[in-house]
């Protein structure tokens, strides 16, 4: 049993810790990623974990494994995000990595399509910062061809735009790929990761080429357990309301009610069903908790459809 060793809810509770009571001259973050590195290796000695992540090696997913898990980990790269819950379902991995908003582009559609299709749980989340390089394998090559995750192309598209205006953009599955495919190919580059650049042995052609600073992609840690209280924590679940008037209302106001502040609203289409829509919310609060618990009980009563995808620790690190 998995949770008898990894629990989310105490590792989160000691990083927190650690923070608050630090007092050298790291900072508490820098202090809490040394922890979190012992923790990780202590908990390889008892139960080694494997991940499952959108490959392959050098993509953001794969960086925001080790964050939340620690480097003593095993990890499972996948070809797309539905392998990843397939894996995590069929217990070829013990948790699952999957992107599922980023700060520029919102939500990821192929995250909360498998969300609502599957029955994983939501046991985690982490927050990565994208910043986007541009590398090949001979940096003094004039460059004809980019390719990237068409997220990637769109988060960069003024820079591409401005300095490489005749280049063709070629879109692919993840910018570790992209940054793969280029390690062969004279004249093309690839924008991807710091990592993808060291792992491929990449020269970089220019630096943090995004068109916002700050941009910031979060993911969630999937599992087949649920998670106990940690103290801070938030709550994911998808909604599927009546069609008639004031139903996104109806399903507003017992948060509104219990005094529950809402972290996130998004609408989805709902899988194979024409101009019918979902609604992705995340609150703060536990589902265990008093006030969630009879938010959620109103709630069910006034919707078609509530589906609760899991409790968790707000992001520590």
């Amino acid at each position: 049993d998995n949770s008898v060793f990894y629990r989310p809810e105490r590792e989160a509770q000691v990083l927190r810790s650690i923070i608050e009571r630090n007092d050298s001259a790291l900072k508490g973050k820098d202090m809490a990623h040394i922890f979190r590195e012992i923790m990780s290796a202590c908990l390889a000695l008892e139960q080694p974990l494997n991940i499952a992540y959108l490959g392959p090696e050098g993509t953001f997913t794969q960086e925001a494994a080790l964050k939340h898990f620690g480097h003593a980990v095993s990890t499972l790269d996948c070809a797309s995000i539905d392998e990843i819950f397939h894996q995590v379902e069929k217990g070829n991995a013990h948790y699952g990595v999957v992107p599922i908003e980023n700060s520029s582009n919102g939500v990821i559609g192929g995250t909360v399509d498998m969300l609502y299709s599957q029955d994983l749980k939501i046991c985690g989340e982490v927050e990565i910062s994208i910043q986007h390089q541009l590398m090949s394998a001979d940096q003094s090559v004039e460059i004809k061809t980019i390719y990237a995750h068409q997220q990637a192309l769109d988060q960069c598209q003024r820079w591409l735009a401005n300095h490489y205006p005749n280049a063709q953009l070629k879109a692919v599955a993840s910018n570790a790929l992209a940054a793969r495919l280029v390690k062969d190919e004279v004249g093309a580059a690839a924008i991807a990761s710091e990592a993808a650049l060291s792992f491929y042995g990449l020269e970089r052609v220019a630096k943090n080429i995004e068109d916002k600073t700050g941009n910031t992609t979060r993911f969630l840690i999937l599992s087949k357990e649920s998670v106990a209280p940690s103290g801070d924590d938030k709550t994911s679940i998808l909604v599927v309301t009546k069609h008639e008037s004031g139903a996104l209302f109806d399903l507003l106001e017992p948060f509104k009610e219990q005094g529950i502040n809402m972290m996130q609203l998004a609408r989805h289409p709902i899988p194979g069903v024409k101009w019918e829509y979902l609604f992705l919310i995340d609150i703060e609060g536990h589902q265990e908790d008093d006030k969630v618990k009879a938010a959620l009980t109103e709630v069910e009563k006034r919707v078609l459809k509530v589906n609760i995808l899991g409790s968790y620790p707000v992001a520590v690190l």
